[in-house]
């Protein structure tokens, strides 16, 4: 059977869209963007509690007194956390996609309703859309509309409309064929018909998808955190990457609270909008035992719950007026370069990325700018860097390791040398693991190590190094599978596998702060298939140095000593996981002078 290149296809797809059709792209998300940033401005313009207030008298009208208690409890559990902020962003993002397909969705299960041919077209396009893996959606997502909150609504967008298509025509099916014959008969047109008696009784089914299409987006705003989409999605990613328990359980209690706040309103606003529901509510309400506590659920009246609502608003504007206008922290006389531009640095994951990067941030605030720091995997980017959304990296391994990306970037980067060099790309062991000293010994030893090599992220040009090169070159495929991870999983590996005295073979590169660490062996490579050490190199994107004339000097001139490297990396390891600044403050207030030697400032 030959094989059919339907991949290649589709990246020509995708390159004549973007060639051809940039300026509809380019719309899209001017428009999409202006939508996200007027609904997150509502809901983080008033301070944390008041807002959570706000929502709590929602909960209170539809649900009654006791779920708007437990609503303003949740609300400011999320806020004692500290991410109030990102969840407000994933609220934004939640709401506008949700209104977004549902604007698409009702319309298409009705016409799907009406028409059984449409209704066959309709049902294989939403089987693909329902049962593709929801990342599939970010690649596409990434390369039109870069990273950030927009790659993650369009994703939400398609990959949330399928029940509200499904649910919109089962409805109207499911309306009784001798009502609408009935409706006919007394001469409704069609339209009547469709409004004042299908409609009103597929209500109930309808909300079904409507709480379906809102539980699918929230969950997929998550994931888009993988492509910079910000909110509690980058916290739980954050988290995940790193292996940081305590911020997953935040986040994603979070996540989990923001889930049942919409599920539960959106099902009680299902029974406030449906004749069928109002009888149902009525019902239970009159079948309540006259012993139970009946302020639990007493619910205000629409008129009460506005002016509650209008109220708080009210306070928080006026709050929001009152407050300081404070300019944040203030710049030193004289070293005020930025004047307040905002400058936009990305890193992944990597020890020597995120101690460069959070020491710059420190450095560049210092000198007057804004820095805008966000984490986000190799291939997101160096596509945003290449689509100039992001201005600068300091973690890119050259020739070997991040080749891939200049190959396919370099003409849209710009190569600001190199900080840091030469490394070394190695695979590793435990010094108590005898007779492993070289690749070559680990040949005929793959059960001793379960046949498994712990592994960093895919896409990352070691892990490709590794499968193509060095396993080949020592007789070693076949016998080892590469276990891709994330640098934080391969060392949080490494450390439970040592703590139980267990042999365990990883990837990991010089300079580390796991060499001083734990007590390691480095294979050696006789062969030489890892290839020669490599430099760590600044890359921005093309035009950095006519945006940013004086960082790109400086960073030009950066250079940083493995001591200092080393020292640094340890300083935000022990300053614990979210507190990376913080940490490489100290690690500056500590080394006077050395903000000075990375950024000078002419007297």
């Amino acid at each position: 059977m030959p094989k059919i290149h339907l991949g290649s296809w589709a990246e020509s797809a995708v390159d004549w869209l973007q060639s051809h059709l940039s300026w509809l792209f380019d719309a899209v998300n001017t428009v999409l963007s202006g939508m996200y940033d007027g609904v997150n401005a509502v809901l983080g313009a008033p301070d944390a509690l008041l807002m959570a207030g706000i929502l709590a008298v929602l909960a209170w009208w539809l649900r009654g007194l006791l779920a708007g208690a437990l609503a303003f409890a949740g609300l400011a559990l999320i806020d004692s956390f500290g991410l109030w902020d990102e969840a407000t962003s994933t609220l934004s993002l939640v709401l506008v996609a949700s209104l977004i397909t549902l604007v698409l969705a009702v319309p298409l299960g009705i016409w799907a309703a009406r028409d059984r041919r449409v209704s066959g077209v309709l049902r294989p396009v939403l089987d693909v859309m329902q049962t593709m893996p929801a990342f599939v959606y970010l690649i596409p997502g990434v390369m039109f509309f870069s990273i950030g909150p927009i790659p993650g609504l369009i994703a939400t967008i398609v990959f949330s409309m399928p029940p509200g298509v499904r649910m919109t025509e089962l409805g109207i099916r499911q309306v009784d064929g001798e009502l609408v014959e009935a409706a006919r008969a007394f001469g409704t047109t069609p339209r009547d018909t469709l409004t004042r008696v299908q409609l009103p009784l597929a209500l109930p089914t309808i909300m079904a998808g409507v709480n379906q299409v809102i539980m699918l987006a929230l969950s997929m705003v998550v994931i888009a955190g993988m492509a910079g989409a910000g909110g509690l999605g980058e916290s739980v990613y954050a988290a995940v990457t790193q292996v940081d328990i305590g911020g997953g359980v935040e986040s994603g209690l979070a996540v989990v609270v923001l889930a049942m706040y919409l599920d539960r309103m959106t099902g009680a606003l299902g029974k406030r909008v449906s004749p069928l529901g109002r009888r149902a509510a009525a019902k239970a309400a009159a079948s309540v035992r006259s012993g139970a506590p009946k302020f639990l659920s007493h619910r205000p009246g629409t008129a009460v719950a506005a002016v509650g609502v209008v109220v708080l608003a009210l306070v928080a504007g006026g709050m929001r007026l009152t407050q300081g206008g404070g300019d944040g922290e203030a710049v030193a006389a004289g070293k005020n370069v930025g004047h307040g531009k905002q400058v936009k640095l990305g890193y992944f994951p990597w020890d020597e990325a995120v101690a460069t990067t959070y020491l710059w941030q420190n450095v560049l605030e210092d000198r007057g700018y804004k820095p805008d720091v966000k984490q986000l995997d190799p291939g997101p980017l160096y596509t945003a860097l290449a689509q100039g959304q992001m201005d600068l990296q300091f973690d890119s391994w050259l020739p070997t390791t991040h080749k891939q990306y200049m190959d396919r970037y370099g003409d849209k980067l710009s190569d600001l040398g190199s900080w840091y060099g030469p490394t070394s790309l190695e695979l590793t062991v435990p010094s108590y693991v005898k007779g492993i000293d070289s690749l070559a010994d680990l040949k005929g030893k793959g059960a001793q190590f379960g046949g498994k090599i712990i592994g960093i992220e895919s896409s990352a040009g070691m892990m490709g190094t590794l499968n193509d090169k060095v396993l080949k070159e020592y007789g070693l495929d076949g016998e080892y599978k590469v276990v891709s991870s994330s640098t934080s999983t391969m060392l949080a590996e490494l450390d439970r596998a040592m703590k139980k005295k267990e042999p365990i073979v990883t990837t990991l590169w010089s300079p580390h702060w796991a060499y001083a660490k734990h007590d390691l062996k480095k294979l050696k490579d006789p062969k030489g298939a890892w290839g020669e050490g490599e430099q760590i190199h600044a890359v921005g994107k093309k035009d950095f140095a006519a945006d940013f004339p004086k960082i790109a000097q400086w960073v030009k001139n950066f250079k940083m000593s493995e001591k200092d490297l080393a020292s640094l990396e340890a300083e935000i390891q022990s300053g614990g996981k979210g507190k990376e600044k913080d940490s490489a403050r100290r690690w500056l207030d500590a080394h006077p002078g050395f903000a000075d030697k990375l950024a000078p400032v002419g007297t």
